[in-house]
């Protein structure tokens, strides 16, 4: 009777543990809403995307192909560990580990280029993304108005509605406005990427201490 007993604190003593801060149920709750996060975002992504094209906000295929396609690996990879999480499948959160951690290093990288990149650095890649693409010079010109990106191309042709007026004096260059607000776009786009690295570093030291951790309900015998 009395072995009994201590069995029994024993087992409760290991499911308290469990359940704590840092025990196997709650590195896996954090694993799993954290990857529930990832597949909202991703979600949300692809769904701005879609609405852009639909109500031809964009016109250009590529962004709203680059869009959907983050979203959809964002998506692959939040599944991955969401199942890995559920399951406690160790193949799964080794591979969820190392894309996420290499995704990590891409998104710091880029991210902190963002926030270092100066004014003239600023004013130079915006030209060169401006001469990529006829489909965005049309998507900045009709929503913002402007025409042409240092000078109006008055013998030329442009969507702004100020182009199309009698006679076209009031349209102003895209880059005089672009600039503006490029600076703040790059540091919020950089903050909001650096933001997002740390919760990615957070899943890989999440998914590595959950590899580690005994289900307190398996088998005692069984290897991990």
């Amino acid at each position: 009777m009395k072995q009994r007993y201590n069995r029994f604190i024993v087992k409760r003593t290991e499911m308290r543990a469990a359940m704590g801060c840092g025990g196997f149920i709650c590195t896996k709750n954090a694993l799993s809403a954290l990857n529930i996060l990832y597949v909202l975002v991703s979600l949300l992504l692809i769904g701005v995307a879609a609405w852009g094209k639909w109500f031809d906000l964009v016109s250009s295929i590529r962004v709203v192909a680059g869009v959907i396609g983050v979203g959809i690996f964002l998506f692959l990879v939040a599944f991955v560990g969401l199942c890995g999480a559920v399951k406690h499948n160790q193949v799964l959160l080794f591979f969820y580990m190392i894309i996420l951690f290499a995704v990590f290093v891409v998104q710091f990288s880029v991210s902190c280029a963002c926030l270092a990149v100066n004014k003239d650095q600023q004013n130079h890649l915006l030209e060169v993304g401006w001469n990529k693409s006829e489909a965005t010079q049309q998507d900045v010109e009709k929503t913002l108005n402007c025409c042409g990106f240092s000078s109006v191309p008055y013998n030329g042709s442009c969507a702004a509605s100020c182009f199309h007026s009698n006679p076209p004096l009031t349209c102003d260059t895209c880059s005089s406005i672009i600039e503006e607000f490029a600076g703040e776009v790059l540091r919020f786009v950089g903050g909001i990427g650096l933001f997002f690295s740390f919760t990615e570093i957070l899943g890989v030291w999440l998914a590595h201490r959950y590899r580690n951790l005994k289900d307190p309900q398996s088998n005692p015998q069984a290897f991990l």
